[in-house]
């Protein structure tokens, strides 16, 4: 079965030093952690990316058509700003669904808009790490061989 794409953007690399009291103390490779043992738990692969390079992530998403069930995106502060972004993701034909560690709608009004959540099957927010792990959860259901959408 295809695997199921996991992308970070923009200052994810620095969990657990960055403002710790909006992302928590965790850093990515133990989030990656807590998303691989779900992974296991639930019976699918995973692969991991982040990027600081927006063109990067563009790439990534264009590469994973055909070869992965879905993507769960942590655009960072691309979710504000990129249109490119945007349209990467409208482009691919499997579900994506963007997960925030903290609430955007809840922090500083510039954060209040999200260009990515119009072309993504769902979004989830503000519920740290658990986030992920019920993207997951979301992507394993809605992409399964007797689920609403097929491989």
């Amino acid at each position: 079965m295809k695997p199921i794409l996991i992308l970070n953007g923009p200052n994810l690399n620095l969990l657990g030093t960055r403002e710790p009291e909006v992302y928590g103390n965790r850093s990515l490779e133990e989030l990656e952690a807590s998303i691989t043992e779900e992974a296991d738990r639930l019976g699918v692969a995973v692969e991991f990316h982040q990027t600081n390079h927006e063109g990067e992530m563009i790439d990534r998403l264009h590469g994973a058509r055909g070869r992965v069930r879905g993507a769960l995106l942590n655009p960072g502060g691309w979710t504000h700003t990129s249109v490119a972004l945007r349209d990467a993701i409208a482009a691919v034909a499997y579900p994506v669904i963007e997960v925030h560690l903290s609430n955007p709608m809840a922090r500083e009004e510039i954060r209040h808009r999200d260009l990515v959540a119009p072309v993504c099957r769902g979004t989830i927010s503000g519920l740290g790490e658990v986030g992920y792990r019920l993207g997951l959860r979301a992507l394993v259901e809605i992409t399964a061989p007797d689920g609403p959408e097929r491989d």
